[in-house]
């Protein structure tokens, strides 16, 4: 196009007549600004802005190029920019969920599919990034004629998760018991993993994992590019269990997954039943445990991360192990348990 005069500019969320303007921009291409994003740029042709997009920690979201100007090296200019800006933030792994008739442009831009589901692509930067990851877990392959898994973000640890932990270990010949690893939760993963470690050290045919980048989190699922929060939720966990399916079950020989019961959360007992749909089938099962109760309800995470809001410490010695328990009657806990008194989301 002749006559444009180009400029690439960030954008400042916290400047509302700019967040006005860019929401307007997104709104006219069907997507909404995604709520996680942490640094976004700007196109601008003059005073107009035509291209956009975000970055949230190790993720590009939110990017729309305005009709008329796609097809043109526009979309180049925000990846490329985008990929800069989070290098220097030290982010070189990169991921971006996309529209399925928008995957070939950003291959063609250095992004390789990892798998896909009817509404979305999840796409990498690094072209063997998936096979890195399986050719360190096939490491700890063993061998059994029934191998389990369990994927858990143990926010934190609790003797729901110690009681589903045991049973999936007492019922198979092994167990590969994966953390996930993202940062979506009030509480970071290195505690979270630590204190799943201690609690099932005894248990010899445990193998524990990092959930490494392709354990999709909830939390942090894009849904910018979806109608509503139902297709969120179903769409999420279509791609998440597809990923598990197609690449961590063939690498570990796995044939059962384990997950307790939800009789609280409707967005988690709709992921249960998405798993029982995706993966049960060719020798694969899907086992639901019911949850373990204590003082008439039934065990969970978020009912003990409340308890420790109320700075009700003590009362959550009935639900968490005895390490879990410790760790956050120890000083080492002061911060995290301010961070979680003054924390206004679900995780």
């Amino acid at each position: 196009m002749l006559g444009l005069q180009l400029e690439k500019k960030r954008i400042f969320l916290d400047d509302k007549e700019e967040k006005r303007e860019l929401e307007e921009f997104l709104n006219t291409q069907n997507i909404r600004l995604d709520e996680n994003v942490e640094y976004t740029v700007g196109v601008f042709n003059g005073d107009e802005l035509v291209a956009t997009g975000s970055l949230s920690k190790n993720t590009l979201r939110s990017i729309a190029i305005k009709p008329e100007y796609q097809g043109t090296s526009l979309l180049n200019k925000v990846i490329s920019h985008l990929i800069s800006e989070a290098y220097q933030r030290g982010n070189t792994h990169l991921f971006i969920y996309t529209k399925p008739e928008s995957a070939k442009s950003f291959n063609f831009l250095g992004f390789y599919e990892i798998a896909r589901v009817n509404e979305v692509v999840l796409m990498e930067n690094i072209s063997d990034g998936i096979n890195s990851y399986l050719k360190e877990i096939s490491t700890q392959t063993v061998n059994g004629k029934n191998i389990a898994s369990i994927v858990m973000n143990a926010n934190p640890f609790t003797n729901g998760h110690q009681y589903l932990v045991e049973t999936a270990a007492r019922e198979n010949d092994a167990l590969h018991l994966f953390v996930v690893s993202e940062e979506a939760s009030i509480i970071p993963f290195s505690i979270r993993y630590e204190l799943v470690k201690k609690e099932i050290e005894y248990l010899d045919n445990v193998i524990l994992h990092k959930g490494g980048s392709y354990m999709v989190s909830r939390a942090t699922f894009p849904s910018y590019f979806m109608k509503d929060s139902q297709e969120v939720v179903k769409v999420y966990a279509e791609l998440d269990l597809t990923i598990f399916k197609k690449y961590i079950i063939p690498t570990l020989n796995i044939n059962s997954r384990y997950v307790g019961e939800e009789p609280y959360c409707e967005v988690t007992r709709t992921y249960n039943e998405t798993m029982k749909r995706i993966l049960e089938g060719n020798n694969m099962r899907v086992k639901i445990v019911p949850r373990l109760q204590s003082k008439r309800r039934a065990i969970s995470a978020s009912f003990v991360r409340e308890l420790i809001k109320k700075d009700e410490i003590e009362r959550i010695k009935d639900f968490v192990p005895i390490s879990t328990y410790e760790f956050f009657r120890s000083k080492d806990a002061k911060d995290l348990i301010e961070n979680i008194r003054s924390n206004t989301g679900r995780h």
